[in-house]
């Protein structure tokens, strides 16, 4: 892989292709990941970010073929999560002098991952640092998606050094936007976004319409995962004031778990009505407890409106919905619609309890949903029909 993006600047990551799971078990990267670092030689040499801890001294040693370490004058954190302060600890054993350029939130994160006072210069929103012919500028980007996340945008070859703002978990030995396959590339930069920024979207759509405010020129946004826009690089920020602003599309999902299908017979008789009202609507049906979580808050991103459906068990409803009930919760959704099914034996609590998790998740309710005894027979599958076909009405 080339790893010379300009004439200043250098690719010094480390590429994850066996990487499956994120921030614990919380976030799925079927497609692996990078974790993106960046050398600016100048007049003065700059490193900015670094990798995840397990690769710290593969790093190391690999930098060292780029650079002396002693000849790097300034180290800049966009950001102290530890997949990309994760080397520090290491590097700053070879050179612990070396002034760590980050908001003052940064500093604080980073005493508090690794217990050192390092030499930490901290910086704000329109600070600068001249490195010879180039320019570094300091935009503090607050809770996109951590607060002590900021970006670095670098004059000259006019590069915004995004950190986690426009990346995606994608490992490719290509690094750049127009090298990939597109689908998969959106498909990544979309579940990015669902999973990770949906709770700050205002914080998004006014961040970026602050720094468009500052009409500087883009030739390239170097991400801290995934690839680097190069062709039309603002692509990606328009798509991000597009999804910030309570997305949706012509979709209906479905969610549900079921103990012994009758749940699941439910899903696809109320999809079948759903069909018979709007040919044109996308509809997605999934099995919670089989699909990956991460893939489903995906289409619940995309979705105008969805119903989740479980049985009822000892009073309340099945764990894989419950869990996908509070993971909706956390990332507030907005400009979405909702309603419940299930079915029951001789406790009848499920729509009620689906019902209140929606409501507490912000969604707007439809109705009271629908409940079926016992395994639903061809009246209850006529009955879970015609709801779909009544639910889209509602819309």
């Amino acid at each position: 892989m080339k790893n010379k993006i300009t004439d200043k600047v250098s690719w010094v990551g480390k590429i994850d292709w066996d990487l499956k799971k994120f921030h614990g078990n919380e976030y799925s990267t079927h497609r692996g990941s990078s974790y993106n670092s960046y050398l600016i030689r100048d007049k003065k040499n700059v490193l900015i970010d670094t990798v995840w801890i397990p690769y710290t001294k593969e790093f190391v040693e690999n930098l060292k073929k780029e650079i002396d370490l002693k000849d790097i004058d300034y180290i800049i954190i966009n950001h102290a999560e530890i997949d990309h302060s994760g080397a520090l600890l290491e590097l700053m054993r070879e050179i612990p002098d070396t002034p760590i350029y980050c908001t003052n939130n940064g500093i604080k994160s980073i005493k508090g991952h690794y217990h050192k006072d390092w030499n930490f210069v901290p910086v704000k929103t329109g600070d600068t640092l001249d490195i010879g012919e180039s320019k570094l500028t300091f935009v503090e980007a607050r809770m996109l998606h951590w607060p002590d996340t900021m970006f670095t945008y670098m004059s000259g070859d006019n590069i915004l050094f995004s950190n986690d703002a426009f990346g995606q978990h994608y490992a490719s030995e290509e690094i750049y936007n127009d090298c990939v396959d597109q689908c998969e590339l959106f498909q990544e930069a979309i579940k990015y976004y669902a999973n990770i920024l949906t709770p700050f979207s205002k914080l998004v759509k006014n961040k970026i319409e602050e720094v468009l405010g500052l009409n500087l020129p883009v030739n390239l946004i170097c991400t801290s995962h995934g690839v680097i826009w190069r062709d039309d690089p603002t692509q990606i920020i328009k798509k991000y004031l597009e999804w910030a602003d309570n997305y949706q599309e012509n979709q209906i999902t479905l969610l549900y778990d079921s103990m012994w299908e009758g749940t699941r017979r439910m899903a696809e008789a109320i999809a079948e009505g759903i069909r018979k009202a709007d040919k044109d609507v996308l509809i997605k049906i999934y099995n919670v407890s089989k699909t990956d979580k991460n893939d489903i808050i995906t289409e619940v991103f995309k979705s105008k409106a969805i119903m989740v459906g479980s049985p009822t068990i000892d009073k309340t409803i099945m764990f894989s919905a419950a869990g996908l009930l509070e993971m909706i919760k956390g990332l507030e959704f907005k400009n979405k619609k909702a309603a419940a099914f299930g079915s029951y034996g001789w406790s009848v609590e499920c729509t009620k309890v689906i019902t209140t998790k929606l409501k507490e998740a912000g969604m707007d309710i439809i109705d009271d949903g629908i409940k079926v005894l016992w395994n639903p027979n061809d009246e209850a599958i006529e009955l879970c029909k015609e709801y779909g076909y009544n639910f889209v009405q509602k819309l």
